[in-house]
């Protein structure tokens, strides 16, 4: 299992990602994805690998809900 430092936001459709609010944690886990789809309020949405190497998560729902979780090992 790998440990990564998680930034968490949660945006809603009124705010906006200005407004989000964010919060850090730390996890130790398999994958970057295997963490979201277990402990994500959302569906995956989209998944990228920055060059830096962190792995962006970002989940949401019909209504306009968003979840963006950023792993760094």
């Amino acid at each position: 299992m790998t440990e990564y430092e998680v930034l968490v936001e949660t945006i809603n459709p009124c705010g906006g990602g200005r407004h989000a609010a964010k919060e850090f944690i730390e996890v130790e886990t398999e994958s970057p994805e295997a963490y979201v789809r277990e402990n994500g309020r959302f569906p995956i949405l989209d998944v990228t690998v920055k060059p830096d190497g962190d792995t962006v998560i970002t989940t949401g729902d019909e209504a306009g809900n968003l979840g963006k979780y950023t792993f760094t090992e």
